[in-house]
């Protein structure tokens, strides 16, 4: 199920479709449905947050959109659409030709993602003399103006340096210029800032969110940190053990959150103006693969579980009000008690 066509700021087209994804582990121990039933759109000119703890399938499912699963993991349901084209089930070469044309990434670590034998400038010009068929005169000189767009001093020559020249600010800011070379209508950011200082951090964001209102391309945030999603977030995902939990408009979500996962990892945010009052955690851990309990999979750490109700089936998802789901069978006494003084 997905939110009934929410209004994105352009009001144009759907850049990512995700619709009933499933994947499995493979092997021994194995786990079917390790990501179930996930779905999810992106529209052009916004930010959907994919958030979650770690272990709760993010990053298995950006890189399944990307068609770049591990060979123990397969797509056994569900279609993603990028732009329009289906790539599940896609060639090989037609989904390399995807990448880097149609939609760009961005790892959390530079330094494991570009290349220590090549310069940065022939790094971001290779992707526009595959896909765009420039000349390398003519790629390196973009590769150049996209090095200044990114905020990188003296672009010509750090386009002509290897990455361990540059800070870990700057790593990142040359891997956005080359995810964005050929401007792709879909960016896919995985904990892009996760190994910055906060600083370098709100100068990475604010640097997608100009790129974005430039070039009118989607976003696809991955992260667990909270602070981001409602700084740049319009709609955020809520992942849990695989499963999609809750989905709503940011500011709903964060105002009135509807399934207990989503409720207590915003509780145990710090807040400011508490001083002396303990900080409420989220109780256990997120289940491993291979052990994923019948019925809903946040049930060993909810304080809201009933066992007649949560224990046994496949839990729905269910409307909170239009573009607001929740997966959970008591969502009124959730969102009873979050308005509770």
């Amino acid at each position: 199920m997905t939110l009934s066509d929410p209004v994105s700021k352009t009001g144009i087209e759907t850049v990512l479709s995700v619709e009933g994804l499933r994947l499995d582990l493979l092997g021994s121990p194995g786990q079917p449905g390790l990501v179930d039933d996930v779905s999810f759109e992106v529209r052009a000119g916004e930010t959907v947050a994919l958030i979650g703890e770690s272990g709760c399938g993010k990053s298995i499912t950006a890189l399944a959109i990307l068609g770049l699963l591990p060979a123990v993991v397969a797509v056994s349901a569900g279609t993603v659409l990028i732009a329009g084209e289906k790539t599940t089930g896609a060639k090989a070469r037609r989904l390399a030709a995807l990448r880097g044309s149609s939609v760009g990434t961005v790892f959390q670590d530079p330094m494991s993602s570009l290349n220590p034998t090549m310069t940065i400038g022939a790094q971001i010009a290779e992707s526009r003399q595959l896909h765009l068929k420039e000349s390398r005169k003519v790629a390196t000189e973009k590769a150049i103006e996209l090095l200044e767009l990114v905020g990188i001093p003296n672009p010509r020559s750090r386009a002509a340096a290897y990455p361990f020249e540059l800070s870990g600010g700057m790593q990142q800011r040359a891997l956005i210029a080359a995810a964005v070379a050929c401007e792709p209508q879909l960016l896919i950011a995985d904990e892009p800032t996760t190994a910055l200082d906060v600083t370098v951090q709100a100068e990475i964001l604010e640097l997608l969110k100009s790129i974005q209102e430039r070039n009118g391309m989607g976003v696809l945030l991955v992260t667990h940190d909270l602070g981001v999603v409602a700084g740049v977030a319009d709609r955020v995902v809520v992942m849990y053990a695989g499963e999609t939990v809750e989905q709503a408009q940011t500011e709903d979500l964060f105002a009135s959150p509807a399934h207990p996962y989503t409720r207590a990892l915003l509780s145990s945010v710090p807040q400011t103006g508490k001083r002396l009052k303990p900080l409420p955690i989220v109780p256990g851990r997120v289940p491993p693969a291979g052990a994923f309990p019948q019925g809903c999979r946040f049930q060993d750490r909810c304080s809201y579980m009933v066992p007649s109700l949560c224990l046994d089936g496949t839990i729905p998802v269910a409307q909170v009000h239009p573009h607001h789901e929740s997966r959970c069978l008591r969502i009124d006494e959730v969102v009873r008690s979050e308005r509770t003084p």
